[in-house]
């Protein structure tokens, strides 16, 4: 069944990075299937075209998944290409993620022209982010700095630095290092010091839910072991009602036959954080996101979500 799939369609964002993560599939794709004819088709999501104002005020991350979607249901692509902390936890029925593949260093990086670390920037300075999750963490360990907002695709962040609009940035790490960019880098931040975004460093594909042949064949390039720690850290995410809205982070890993799961909720300035820890065999990862969901609502993290969301108890 496989090998009928003659061509496929690849729905991509029009990005720099998003060009390298479909072309990256491709090439993967066409290693285990030399048969395949592998065409690339770019579209500019209303995500991209909006960039003067933060994803927590436009509408989520939806903005990024809609159009490619739309390219899946009229037939015009066969699979789209995301960095999964892009896809929402809530998704439509027509769709599913078919493949994630394995994950990129999930942490996120200083960037500056001057400074090593957050550590060594002096009081007052300015840092760029586009989340309020990395927002939040900042503020709640380094009261001392302004914290700016940053859109815009990875060469634009990296342009305005250079520009000296910021003293320092922060971005993912696996973004950069896709696009050969890891000498820009100053430190890596700990998980301890910004805990990841939910599926960070993931890259996903999604497909109609309909398209079994080709679910089958894009199981070559699934990853298991990354396919419980992202679902883990979704559960999480979609259990507390998380979205780009909310300051929220999880993110879980495998080390000798165990998963941990940490998750994180906190007031955009800082004020309040609700933070956990839970481990068990990897297998029972959904169970171990269910006790990390709820000892963060145990600590108040329903309360800051609804706060950020103007949801009135």
């Amino acid at each position: 069944m496989v090998l009928s799939i003659k061509n496929l369609r690849i729905a991509t964002r029009e990005s720099r990075l998003a060009v390298w993560q479909a072309e990256y599939v491709k090439q993967r794709l066409t290693s285990v299937f030399p048969h395949l004819n592998v065409e690339l088709v770019k579209m500019t999501t209303k995500g991209d075209k909006i960039i003067d104002r933060s994803l927590s005020k436009i509408g989520g991350k939806g903005l990024f998944t809609k159009e490619l979607e739309n390219s899946l249901l009229s037939g015009e692509c066969d699979l789209a290409v995301h960095s999964l902390k892009d896809v929402p936890v809530e998704m439509q029925d027509h769709f599913e993620i078919a493949c994630i593949m394995k994950r990129e260093n999930p942490m996120d990086a200083f960037v500056s022209n001057v400074y090593k670390s957050l550590y060594d920037l002096p009081a007052g300075s300015i840092v760029g982010t586009s989340s309020l999750r990395r927002e939040s963490q900042i503020r709640a360990k380094f009261p001392n700095l302004q914290v700016m907002p940053l859109r815009g695709n990875l060469d634009t962040r990296i342009r305005r630095l250079d520009e000296g609009m910021y003293s320092g940035i922060i971005l993912a790490a696996a973004g950069l290092k896709r696009l050969g960019m890891m000498n820009r880098i100053k430190s890596f931040l700990s998980i301890d010091e910004s805990l990841p975004a939910v599926g960070q460093g993931a890259l996903a594909i999604e497909i109609l839910k309909n398209k079994y042949a080709l679910k089958e064949m894009l199981s070559y390039l699934h990853d298991d072991e990354t396919s419980m720690c992202v679902t883990a850290e979704r559960l999480v995410s979609e259990s507390l009602g998380g979205s780009c809205q909310v300051p929220l982070a999880a993110h879980a890993w495998i080390v000798h036959d165990t998963l941990h799961l940490r998750g994180l909720v906190a007031k955009s300035d800082g004020s309040k954080v609700a933070y956990t820890e839970c481990e068990g065999p990897p297998e029972d990862y959904k169970v171990i996101a269910q006790r990390v969901s709820m000892e963060l609502k145990n600590q108040g993290a329903q309360e800051i979500i609804n706060a950020s969301l103007g949801i009135n108890e």
